[in-house]
């Protein structure tokens, strides 16, 4: 019998596609193209039979799913991770985090908190995040090295900085960093508007100018905290949804970061429009900014994925614990345990995501044609036994800690505390440069 060579095969005792939903496949083989997309998804004798690989790896007691999709973060910021905790947002801000990225805000800085960032997603099963910070450019630097993937939000905002004096000028400064990567097949941007409290009317429609000229989505922080709302009704009378619909920036290419305080309306309304959320469980818990109803935002048909925010408010960049947080949130607040299954929190961190980013055709799934950004989660651990649920395991039980592989694109990027690309040694060496810079700032 002929067989067909490939570059790639994952033989796994579970396969988690997500598409279609909630199906699991037992003892099957991932099989990978050599331009990183995958081939064909077949039992494990099937493939052995039928095709031939130049490598293999066999994963017995693995379950293994599509790359974690981290729908809102601001990389940098593990460089702040832990430097002003317990504090409500605006006092975190203003006299905290803001004055220190005034001080020490630089390419630099950009790109080492970025790697940091990475390297630690990278072992914690995400293989795309959404970013919003300074010097994109930079961190664009930093995503290239590490190999993960990463869609750069392009930050505009009306306040000077390190970065920026004006929103005209941060505007022709991330468009002129995203000129620099659009040859980079894992880098793809929006522009990012900070937040309605930090930018004028005629800000955001600049902003909108742009992405519709541009073809970019729009990333920005949207009812994050009852302070915001209050401000929006002092200055311009209305809620910040509101707001941003009277603009034109509501739309099938937003993501709004949080969106923790929403009426019937504003869901109704954020639907219509066809806009995306990334939640942020752990943040908005940490800052003491609410709990949001995911339960309604999902009956109400609205695309709902999953974001760690920054590691100075979370203070992980952890996937799994926001998968599990956002499920039992969801059970606690509604006082139904049915709602937000492990298969919604799951898809949440996947599909979801994917689908805000405009990235669904190419990642969030294990579908022949996508690339093959994957996750091996060994389960052979006495916490993960018996298993009668991978997929409930991979919500409730799991952690990041029990992520053995991932792929981005087909490249094995971290295996098992080794990465493809970045030196622990290098890590180290950004984390002792940098304290001594920030220590002044902290709480």
């Amino acid at each position: 019998m002929n067989t067909t060579e490939i570059a790639l095969a994952i033989e796994a005792r579970w396969v988690i596609p997500v598409i279609p939903q909630g199906v699991v496949l037992e003892h099957t083989t991932v099989l990978i193209n050599d331009d990183g997309s995958i081939h064909a998804i077949l039992p494990i004798a099937e493939a052995r039979a039928t095709l031939k690989a130049t490598r293999v790896v066999r994963l017995d007691h693995h379950a293994l799913m599509p790359g974690l999709i981290n729908l809102h973060t601001h990389a940098a910021m593990a460089l702040m991770r832990g430097m002003a905790d317990d504090l409500p947002l605006m006092d975190w801000l203003q006299h905290h985090i803001w004055p220190a990225e005034r001080a020490a805000v630089t390419p630099r800085f950009v790109r080492d908190g970025t790697l940091l960032a990475s390297a630690e997603m990278l072992a914690g099963g995400v293989t795309c995040f959404n970013d919003m910070y300074f010097y994109p450019d930079a961190a664009a630097e930093a995503v290239i090295q590490a190999g993960i993937r990463a869609h750069l939000g392009l930050v505009v905002m009306d306040f000077p900085s390190a970065y920026a004096t004006d929103a005209d000028d941060y505007l022709l400064k991330g468009l002129e960093a995203r000129d620099g990567w659009r040859g980079t097949s894992r880098i793809t941007s929006s522009l990012a508007p900070h937040a309605p409290y930090t930018m004028s009317d005629r800000s955001f429609e600049k902003v909108m100018t742009y992405a519709e000229q541009l073809g970019l989505g729009i990333h920005t922080h949207l009812h994050e905290t009852r302070t915001e709302i209050e401000q929006s009704l002092a200055q311009y009378g209305i809620r910040p949804i509101q707001r941003m619909a009277d603009l034109g920036i509501l739309g099938p290419g937003l993501v709004a970061a949080h969106a923790v305080h929403l009426d019937e309306a504003e869901r109704t309304l954020l639907k219509e429009f066809g806009c995306h959320i990334a939640h942020c469980p752990a943040s908005n818990l940490k800052l003491g900014s609410g709990v949001a109803n995911v339960p309604a935002m999902l009956e109400t048909g609205i695309n709902v994925g999953l974001g760690t925010d920054g590691a100075a408010s979370n203070n992980r960049l952890d996937m799994f614990a926001e998968m599990r947080l956002a499920a039992l949130l969801a059970k606690g607040a509604s006082e139904d345990a049915a709602v937000v299954p492990a298969t919604t929190a799951l898809e949440m961190a996947t599909i979801n995501g994917a689908r805000a980013l405009g990235l669904d055709d190419k990642i969030g799934s294990i579908e022949p044609g996508k690339l093959a950004d994957l996750v091996a989660i060994d389960m052979d651990h006495a916490i993960c036994n018996p298993c009668f649920d991978p997929v409930s395991h991979l919500v409730y039980v799991a952690g990041r800690e029990h992520v053995t592989h991932t792929w981005v694109a087909g490249e094995l990027c971290y295996q098992e505390g080794i990465y493809a690309h970045v030196e622990p040694a290098e890590l180290k060496e950004i984390t002792t440069q940098w304290y001594p810079k920030l220590s002044p700032f902290r709480a």
